[in-house]
């Protein structure tokens, strides 16, 4: 049996979780909200990100599996496709993004040189493979029997 944090737990410990409950509380994020808060569906969306998760179903097949760990991994108990669909659609983006805004900065404060100097505005961009037909695109050769880019 494990003793210790699972890795996800001991990742999401960096997050600074009193600003991301300041600027819930500044969007009313969660207000009328009883068990599925805007923390849970933080993790829960963090977790899709790094178990690279296809779709909403997908996320929803891995948690289900791991649902004996879900208190600890931070996700809550009433966590279901409807759920997560229905919050996703209606929660305040803007909360997700002051907080990624956020997370640049104290990132961008971190570093303790300046051979890397960055000058303007910062974009972080999606490095998702897109699959392709290798009949089709000859040139995007990605596997032996596959073609990405």
């Amino acid at each position: 049996m494990n003793s210790g944090k699972y890795v996800f737990s001991q990742l999401v410990a960096f997050l600074p979780r009193r600003v991301f409950d300041r600027i819930v509380a500044k969007h009313k994020g969660n207000k009328y909200v009883r068990h599925f808060t805007c923390w849970n569906q933080l993790l829960c969306m963090v977790f899709g990100q790094l178990t690279t998760r296809e779709s909403l179903r997908d996320l929803i097949t891995i948690i289900e599996a791991h649902a004996s760990k879900s208190y600890h991994l931070g996700f809550g108990k009433s966590v279901t496709r409807s759920n997560l669909a229905k919050v996703n659609e209606k929660r305040n983006c803007k909360i997700f993004e002051e907080f990624a805004y956020h997370l640049m900065d104290m990132a961008r404060s971190k570093r303790t040189h300046d051979d890397f100097q960055v000058k303007g505005k910062i974009y972080a961009f999606d490095s998702s493979t897109i699959d392709l037909c290798l009949n089709v695109f000859w040139w995007a050769k990605f596997r032996s029997t596959k073609a990405g880019i």
